[in-house]
């Protein structure tokens, strides 16, 4: 089949709209009935036929991916990119990465929704390879545009010395982050003593590894 013979998903402000919409809907029936949700269910909740469904996204994996891939960069939304764009501006940045950090933390132990689509991509991982390699595809950089562009900044000012971005995106992600969700997945929470000590001692880590060197 060529190019030209692949039917692309509709577009304009107005089907912007109604993907949204779809996204939305889907989110919250995934959310409460689980990857059997029917799409004819989907498309009722979305407001929409279920063609305009299909032709928005194709089958039900794909708009699984699609919700799941909306979803997961939520904490670093609001307040948390705020804080994360205020670093380059500020002149203690142990103590800015350390307030950017414990914003961030709070968003991802708060928001629920989050953790139950995590533990829902879990529980249905075997049937979508394609989250994995839509991750690996796009790469941390891209993925998480926020730290990415702070981290950027920082480097760019000489006060960070970052060889490699998508590997300190990631070591990044783990030394903050990641502990919250691996607990969380297993119904498990850090309580708030740790939760403190984890994210300033991993920033210093973090700052120890890539802090710029005294010559």
């Amino acid at each position: 089949m060529s190019v030209d013979n692949v039917k692309r998903p509709p577009s304009g402000p107005r089907a912007e709209l109604k993907r949204r919409a779809i996204v939305r809907a889907a989110r919250e029936l995934f959310l409460r009935e689980g990857f059997g949700v029917g799409m004819d269910t989907i498309a009722a909740e979305a407001g929409v036929s279920k063609v305009t469904v299909y032709n928005h996204f194709g089958s039900k994996e794909a708009l699984f991916t699609a919700v799941i891939t909306s979803a997961l960069d939520e904490p670093l939304a609001g307040e948390s990119a705020a804080a994360l764009e205020g670093l380059a501006e500020a002149e203690d940045l142990r103590a800015a990465l350390v307030e950017a950090a414990r914003v961030w933390v709070h968003a991802v132990r708060t928001n629920d929704e989050v953790t139950a689509l995590r533990n829902l991509v879990a529980a249905e991982l075997h049937r979508f390879p394609e989250l994995g390699e839509a991750w690996r595809h796009r790469g941390a950089e891209s993925h998480h545009p926020a730290v990415a562009g702070a981290l950027r900044a920082l480097v760019d000012q000489g006060r960070l010395r970052v060889p490699d971005l998508q590997v300190a995106i990631i070591q990044f992600y783990g030394l903050l982050v990641f502990p919250h969700m691996v607990f969380g997945s297993y119904g498990t929470h850090i309580d708030e003593d740790l939760t403190d000590r984890l994210i300033t001692g991993g920033v210093d880590m973090f700052l120890h590894h890539y802090g710029p060197r005294d010559t």
